[in-house]
C-alpha cells in the first residue's frame, strides 16, 4: 500500500515539476474530465496552479442606437460589434490534470 502512494507523489511531482518548466508559456491543459483550457501559468504550489485564462469579450451594444443607424444604415452597411479577450485569475487542481502541451504557434513564411 505504501508503494502505491509513493507512486501517486512521484506522477504528481512529475506533473508539478512540468508546470513550473512551462510557467509563463502559453499552454493547453486537458483535464481528467476531457475538458481544454487554454492559459499561462502563473503560480505553481503543491496542490494546485493559477492561471492567466482567456475569455472573449463582445462589445456592448451603445445607448446612441439612433446615431449608428443614422450613420451606418443608409447604405445597409451594420457596424459589426468589436471583440475583446480579457484574462482571468483561476485555479486548478494538479490531481486533475491530464496533459500539459505548450499552444503551437507557427512563423509565417515569406
Amino acid at each position: 500500500m505504501d508503494l502505491e502512494r509513493s507512486d501517486c507523489y512521484r506522477e504528481l511531482r512529475n506533473v508539478n515539476d512540468q508546470c513550473k518548466k512551462y510557467l509563463y508559456y502559453h499552454i493547453i491543459l486537458t483535464m481528467a474530465d476531457g475538458s481544454k483550457v487554454d492559459g499561462m501559468i502563473e503560480d505553481v504550489n503543491e496542490d494546485d496552479i493559477t492561471m492567466l485564462v482567456g475569455e472573449d469579450v463582445m462589445e456592448a451594444d451603445s445607448e446612441d442606437q439612433y446615431d449608428e443607424q443614422r450613420q451606418y444604415h443608409h447604405n445597409n452597411f451594420h457596424r459589426p460589434r468589436r471583440r475583446f479577450r480579457r484574462f482571468k485569475r483561476r485555479r486548478f487542481p494538479i490531481h486533475n490534470l491530464a496533459s500539459i502541451a505548450l499552444l503551437p504557434y507557427f512563423t509565417p513564411f515569406y
